[in-house]
């Protein structure tokens, strides 16, 4: 719809309602789930239920009757969809031309049915057996140096498949684990430990009940975890307000129509989410960040002279932090000028931010990739907790700072022990639990992994799920020298692009959907996860696999696992497959301290907390406090304006879970039938000489001397920051170099991409 006083286009209703309702109904149209799928909807996030395999997001305790979102059902119905892909549908279309297929189209196939090895000569799959599966891809990893493997992993696997899998490579002999958190959230792993030293998010459920503000910064909660619209719409309710940093405006963070109310479903009432809506410009986080702490300091300053109290928790600053003398000096130093410059926004709407945070006396911050996915993602993240330091905003009950997690399992995975970086993982303690000696030398996260597949050092990959090729930059360069690649092995569910760019030698592996009932030599198996804020759930499914010859995560992990590795008395693959209860025995011997009664709590209503030390005040930082931090610059991107360059950010639809396109309806945004657009301030279009509706292209600004262009892109107005445009993720990933990170975690900085324009011939 377009707005007729502004030009853009837009959605007119709210996040939630009968939109929602009417987008699910869309899914399972075309997925024509199997029978199952209504009870797994009504088990969906509950105790001895099924957790969901969308977001992250936690669930609770006392859940509501429907404890799942729009998203959230959209991932199961595509997980129980009736559709098939057989050895019939390989036979029938080479690789070659499946790569030119759409990814929607490919997905739309439903179901891997069997193991399929990739045939050259024909240049189709064809089927196999499992032993044949395990004994080659054995045979080809035995014939290689461990360390030009990669073992990859989506943020999807179960805790107890994952565990496995990390014990695999470094029995294996390598650290090489990257994951789907290097894409996303590492950046949080990153600057949080440094900062106060926990990586992971500080809140749990029962803070959103009492919270007096909550802050949001480059976070899409209706496309991306709209359950967390419940307790934003209760915190509202009670008083508590809602301020939003985005550069769009996202219908989750403005109105919400919650589908479990018959009132507002019957009636014109919504619930308006945010207080204050700022949209800073693509990268101008920091900035805007420095500006409200300019502004609490000097009500500090001005409540101290006037009536001899604090607006700042004085006591906290002294007795838990570090570094709060050089932060105010550069605060105090920034001037307003470069402040407004740099965030595009005013001084007074930043002024109106900082009041609602001075006048809160419990506030939490929640941040998605909108902070992480920059050069200088982690100083956004520092900045922030600057913020939040000031007035002693964690480690009190409704307090704390909740990145928005994205992958069901993707935290839980580097919990136990998924990770590149050896000294996150106890190692001492797996060399005395199975008897040898782990890698000891620091692997590769997913940039070098990249890297090293360009320049041919790597000569295997192992993808635990995703859609690996799809989701990384630079997709071209980066398919055209995977192709290099001895073996590649894909476990999965359902085709994707991945799939389709293969090794020497290929294997496709179709696993257990976790909504499906996992049966091995002890019965049926549960599985678990950690949502974003650290609580353990069990999940079991019950529907009937896809296809009977489909094997869970677990056993197939473990199959290539025994082809590859020589016999070890305390490494029991089989016994492990046909009893997860083991696995999560060997869990708790691993982290005692988090897991400890592991199998006994795995249905806690709720979940149950890890722990973490930041909550209790406790700082495992370098200092021993939490640490102020200076940024080194006021913006996060890596580049310098110039006319004519545009600052690109990637945007995920209503209608897709990470590279997962489950239609063409983006309706929060207004867009619907195509996912070629790119989205424009109307001013910018008039200055460009552009006109809507008109079809052009993008050209990566770099200026490395690699040409980079999508084209085909319709101009479609919306209200956007001057200087910034929107189109989706993964299709511009071909714009972004893969040496375009942040600088500390080399998270990928898909939220300001240098680009340019190129018109093609209008379209009439």
């Amino acid at each position: 719809m377009i707005d007729e006083q502004d030009g853009t286009v837009h959605y007119d209703g709210a996040e939630g309602g009968w939109g929602s309702v009417r987008g699910i109904a869309e899914t399972a149209w075309r997925e024509r789930p199997t029978p199952g799928a209504l009870d797994t909807l009504r088990r969906q996030n509950k105790v001895k239920g099924f957790m969901c395999v969308s977001c992250a997001w936690g669930k609770p305790a006392k859940p509501h009757a429907f404890e799942f979102c729009e998203n959230g059902a959209k991932a199961t119905l595509w997980e129980l969809t009736s559709h098939r892909c057989t050895p019939e549908f390989f036979a029938g279309h080479t690789v070659s031309e499946l790569r030119t297929w759409k990814d929607y189209d490919l997905e739309q196939q439903g179901r891997l049915t069997h193991p399929m090895r990739y045939e050259a000569s024909s240049d189709t799959y064809v089927a196999c057996s499992w032993e044949d599966a395990f004994a080659a891809i054995g045979r080809e990893l035995k014939a290689i140096d461990p360390g030009s493997a990669v073992f990859y992993a989506s943020g999807r696997a179960s805790l107890e498949t994952s565990y496995l899998y990390a014990l695999f490579a470094r029995l294996y002999g390598h650290n090489n684990l990257p994951d789907s958190s290097n894409m996303c959230h590492e950046t949080t792993s990153v600057a949080l430990k440094k900062v106060i030293g926990s990586p992971v998010g500080t809140c749990v459920l029962d803070d959103f009940d009492v919270c007096d503000a909550i802050f949001f910064f480059g976070q899409n909660t209706g496309s991306n975890s709209p359950r967390l619209l419940h307790p934003l719409q209760k915190a509202v309710e009670r008083g508590a307000k809602i301020v939003t940093f985005n550069p769009i405006r996202e219908k989750g963070l403005e109105e919400f129509k919650n589908p479990q109310s018959p009132l507002e479903m019957l009636t014109t009432k919504k619930t308006e989410i945010s207080t204050l809506y700022l949209q800073v410009k693509a990268g101008g986080d920091i900035a805007a960040i420095t500006g409200l702490i300019k502004h609490v300091l000097a009500a500090e300053e001005i409540r101290w002279r006037d009536e001899n109290q604090h607006v700042l928790d004085v006591d906290f600053i002294a007795q838990h932090t570090d570094g709060f003398a050089e932060m105010k000096a550069h605060a105090e130093a920034t001037s307003w000028d470069d402040i407004e410059r740099e965030s595009g926004l005013s001084r007074e709407d930043l002024g109106e931010a900082a009041q609602i945070y001075i006048e809160a006396p419990r506030a939490i911050a929640m941040f998605g990739m909108g902070l992480t996915q920059h050069v200088h993602g982690s100083q956004n993240i520092a900045a922030l907790t600057n913020l939040w330091l000031l007035k002693g905003n964690v480690g009190r009950e409704g307090t704390g700072i909740s990145p928005v997690r994205g992958h069901s399992n993707v935290q839980g995975q580097r919990t136990v022990g998924i990770s590149e970086k050896p000294e996150l993982v106890p190692l001492d303690r797996l060399a005395e639990q199975f008897g040898f000696d782990p890698p000891r030398d620091e692997g590769l996260n997913t940039i070098k992994a990249c890297h090293k597949i360009l320049s041919g050092e790597l000569k295997a990959f192992i993808g635990l799920g995703g859609n690996f090729i799809r989701a990384i930059p630079e997709r071209e360069r980066m398919e055209e020298a995977w192709t290099r690649l001895r073996l590649t092995v894909q476990i999965a569910t359902r085709l994707n692009r991945s799939h389709l760019v293969n090794g020497e030698v290929a294997y496709l592996l179709p696993c257990l959907g976790r909504s499906e009932e996992d049966v091995q030599a002890t019965g049926s198996q549960a599985v678990t996860m950690e949502d974003s804020l650290s609580c353990i759930h069990g999940s079991l499914g019950k529907n009937t696999p896809a296809s009977e010859h489909l094997r869970s995560e677990t056993a197939i992990v473990a199959g290539i696992a025994k082809a590859t590795l020589p016999a070890n008395p305390k490494v029991r693959w089989d016994e492990w497959t046909g009893d997860y209860a083991k696995i999560r025995d060997c869990i708790e011997k691993t982290y005692p301290e988090q897991f400890h009664d592991f199998n006994r709590r795995v249905f806690t209503p709720g979940g149950f907390h890890r722990g973490n030390p930041a909550r209790g005040r406790i700082w495992k930082t370098e200092s021993g406090r939490a640490q102020f931090s200076v940024p080194t610059a006021m913006r996060s991107i890596g580049f310098e304006d110039a006319p004519g360059r545009f600052r690109l950010m990637t945007l995920r639809s209503n209608d897709q879970f990470n590279t997962t396109i489950y239609g063409y309806s983006d309706r929060l945004r207004g867009i619907e039938g195509t996912r070629d657009v790119v989205l424009m301030n109307p001013e910018d279009i008039a200055e460009a000489g552009l006109v809507q509706g008109q079809v052009i292209g993008l050209v990566g600004d770099a200026g490395d001397g690699v040409h980079r262009e999508v084209s085909g892109l319709t101009v479609t107005p919306f209200l956007l920051p001057r200087g910034c445009i929107g189109a989706y993720y993964p299709e511009m990933n071909p714009l972004i170099p893969v040496w375009y990170h942040d600088e500390q975690s080399r998270t990928p900085a898909s939220k300001g991409v240098p680009v340019r324009l190129v018109a093609n011939p209008r379209t009439t």
